[in-house]
């Protein structure tokens, strides 16, 4: 009989399990790389994977390796297969689940993910494996997989199941510009001043039905937008509320607070201090959460299990590739031809200039995963925020980053110097920088890892829904306050006689 896991609280209020059935009599050992031996009675598993409500298109959890007297393990495996994990569903009918190995986050923990191919109304059973030794828990049905429309009625129990935090910093401080929002303003204003930039998107969403219409030419990676709203609708019910999301790379409200007329409520995904608008995850974290484990190779989780060599094995270099889409990248190249022990920078691909090519030369294309076999990697804006950054962050690479006006939703959490080194938007301190990195290796490691533990958490994918589900109750919140205006447009469009015509009904 293959015993069940026990649960143990901990400071996390998400589920922690101990290993302790997967040994029989005495405790099994085995030889880290290090001095350290992993006890597997009692290592810990825990995360939103082991939640039979937590709905996500990857469903994962982590595995704590412990030593013998409780410690947490901080060093990698010897043994590549010590951990394998199997998951089937507890109905009679096959359901398919795709479970890969083990991640090795290099720090003595595990990351497994798990996508469900269709839902279970019994639940599953996890099997945990530590050298072909099984424990189990088992999830209480139903589990449903990402493509059930299935909202959970109460936001509540569904924000408890994610663990959602109670407050966002940066929702607090985008909504600032906003105590009240008069939704007649909004749709008279918003299409006039900026439908003619090109990438603005009106949704409204209405019994948890999504409608949304196009403004102007270049809107198509609202189809980003699309899939991620369908997928939190069915997950949750969502508030009734109109909005209007830019998915073009500019935020777009310029106005301040105090102007006359004041600002109005735009969405982007990029933020800066320059503009008022309310930020959302980007695009293109978004979508690669929702595409992991099948349609793109780098994500949030899968970075986490590929972050090259142990720091001491790392090329003691600062390490660039990217296309030539701001001309501080361009510098960063000639600094690197000019330092080639510190730097090592090249464009892949010539746009915006492309005379330079001949100069600077085109740099062979490299796989990001293989960008980790540095020391330290150098972060510089794109057209706006360089949306690989977060990226970086999550490997066990130092981050350089270039100052810059422009932010994404979880720049408020990070410390410059704690989290990541700040450099001059004109890079002019970055070789000063590099050589200090070299000249403190035991410092420069300390902030890769502090910045990589930091984000670890606030990018976890479960919190991305988080994120989406407080920044549309926020507005629903203040739209609100002009009750009588809200359910007046609503009611028009739910009769199709709005006056702005709906160009497609987004159905699941």
């Amino acid at each position: 009989m293959v015993p069940h896991l026990q649960l143990r609280n901990a400071r996390s209020s998400a589920p922690r399990v101990v290993l302790a059935s997967l040994v029989a009599a005495v405790c099994v050992r085995v030889g880290f790389s290090g001095s350290a031996e992993l006890d597997a009675g009692k290592c810990v598993v825990w995360g939103p994977g082991l939640s039979p409500a937590a709905v996500l298109p990857v469903r994962y959890f982590y595995i704590q390796s412990v030593d013998s007297e409780g410690r947490n393990i901080s060093v990698s495996p010897g043994e590549r297969d010590s951990f394998r994990v199997k998951i089937s569903s507890l109905e009679q009918q096959y359901v398919r689940v795709h479970v890969p190995a083990p991640l090795d986050r290099g720090d003595g923990s595990l990351l497994v993910r798990y996508r469900l191919y269709g839902s279970s109304s019994k639940g599953l059973q996890i099997e945990v494996l530590y050298q072909d030794r099984p424990a189990v828990v088992s999830l209480s049905g139903p589990v449903y997989h990402e493509y059930c429309v299935c909202p959970e009625r109460d936001p509540r129990v569904w924000s408890s199941a994610l663990q959602c935090p109670e407050q966002e910093p940066q929702i607090q401080q985008d909504f600032i510009s906003f105590p009240s929002i008069d939704l007649q303003r909004l749709l008279q204003e918003v299409p006039q001043r900026f439908s003619r930039r090109g990438g603005l998107v009106h949704y409204s969403l209405i019994n948890n039905q999504l409608h949304r219409r196009s403004l102007g030419q270049y809107t198509d990676f609202k189809m980003f937008s699309d899939e991620m709203l369908l997928s939190l609708a069915r997950k949750v019910r969502l508030p009734d509320v109109e909005f209007y999301i830019n998915v073009g790379d500019w935020p777009m409200e310029n106005r301040k607070a105090g102007d006359k007329p004041g600002p109005v409520p735009i969405i982007s995904w990029c933020g800066s201090s320059d503009t008022r608008d309310i930020i959302l995850p980007t695009y293109d974290i978004t979508h690669s959460c929702l595409e992991a484990m099948r349609g793109v190779t780098s994500d949030l989780l899968s970075v986490q299990g590929n972050t090259g060599p142990v720091w001491s094995d790392k090329t003691e270099k600062a390490f660039f590739r990217g296309r030539d889409s701001r001309e501080e990248r361009l510098r960063l190249v000639t600094m690197s031809k000019e330092n080639p022990e510190l730097l090592d920078a090249g464009i892949t691909a010539y746009f915006f200039f492309r005379d330079r090519e001949k100069d600077l030369g085109k740099a062979p294309l490299v796989g990001f995963f293989d960008f980790f076999k540095y020391k330290y990697q150098v972060n510089v804006d794109g057209t706006v925020a360089a949306y690989r950054f977060p990226y970086l962050m999550l490997g066990d690479s130092l981050v350089f980053k270039q100052d810059s006006p422009y932010y994404e939703h979880f720049y408020t959490h990070l410390e410059a110097g704690v989290h990541y080194i700040p450099v001059k938007r004109d890079l002019s301190d970055l070789l000063q920088k590099i050589r200090w990195a070299q000249k403190n290796d035991t410092k420069a490691e300390a902030i890769a890892k502090s910045g990589q533990s930091l984000v670890r958490d606030v990018l976890q994918p479960h919190r991305l829904y988080c994120y989406y589900y407080s920044v549309l109750q926020v507005r629903a919140c203040h739209l609100y306050t002009h009750t009588h205006t809200h359910t007046h447009t609503h009611t028009t469009a739910q009769k199709g006689k709005t006056k702005h015509k709906i160009d497609f009904y987004l159905n699941y």
